[in-house]
């Protein structure tokens, strides 16, 4: 669908609609806003997109954003080395960061199970968090993902898994809603939800 019959500007109308959330109305909204933005505004945007594919990647470790080979999170030798808070994605681990109500590291699955979907447990960073546990010196592993039927599915795979391991395997408490996630929850509700962690 072509709105002005300007290519440059219709082109870019297609490319912000393309994003998650973005309909069409506001990916046209956000072209006509970088038409009318400063030159500069329009290349340090540009440079910004170009630099985080270009100098970003997943951390060797646990797979959240990184620069380096390990993430700012692995790098931190203030952090409570024994303790592995699972997520699905990174936008999960930004989340529980804001709440500054756990000190531990993480490990970034990369979705949760989902048949439907088509997405199995070996399609997920599961073998990885096991070697991880194997090789570490974990004590705890805290499962904070998504109160949703896939979330719960992963994290009885996850439990099953892990079961005969020496660690202590806690989740989530149930204040986080079914069916929510936790990149639009408030800050106070995902930190009451870390502090009154449940044993699996």
């Amino acid at each position: 669908m072509k709105e002005l019959g300007i290519s440059a500007l219709d082109d870019l109308i297609d490319q912000f609609s393309q994003l998650p959330g973005i309909g069409r109305k506001t990916a046209q909204r956000l072209a006509l806003f970088i038409l009318k933005s400063s030159p500069e505004y329009a290349n340090d945007l540009a440079n910004a997109i170009i630099n985080i594919k270009q100098n970003t990647r997943l951390c060797k470790r646990c797979f959240n954003v990184a620069e380096e080979e390990f993430c700012s999170i692995c790098s931190d030798h203030n952090r409570d080395v024994h303790k592995i808070c699972v997520v699905e994605d990174i936008v999960d681990v930004m989340a529980i960061e804001e709440t500054r109500s756990y000190r531990g590291l993480y490990h970034v699955l990369g979705g949760v199970i989902s048949p439907l979907s088509g997405v199995s447990a070996d399609q997920l960073r599961i073998k990885e968090l096991v070697e991880r546990i194997q090789n570490e010196n974990i004590e705890e592993v805290l499962l904070a993902l998504n109160p949703s039927t896939e979330g719960e599915a992963t994290i009885i795979y996850i439990t099953r898994l892990l079961k005969n391991f020496n660690i202590r395997l806690t989740r989530l408490a149930s204040g986080v809603p079914m069916g929510s996630h936790l990149e639009y929850l408030d800050v106070a509700t995902i930190g009451k939800a870390i502090q009154s962690r449940q044993d699996l």
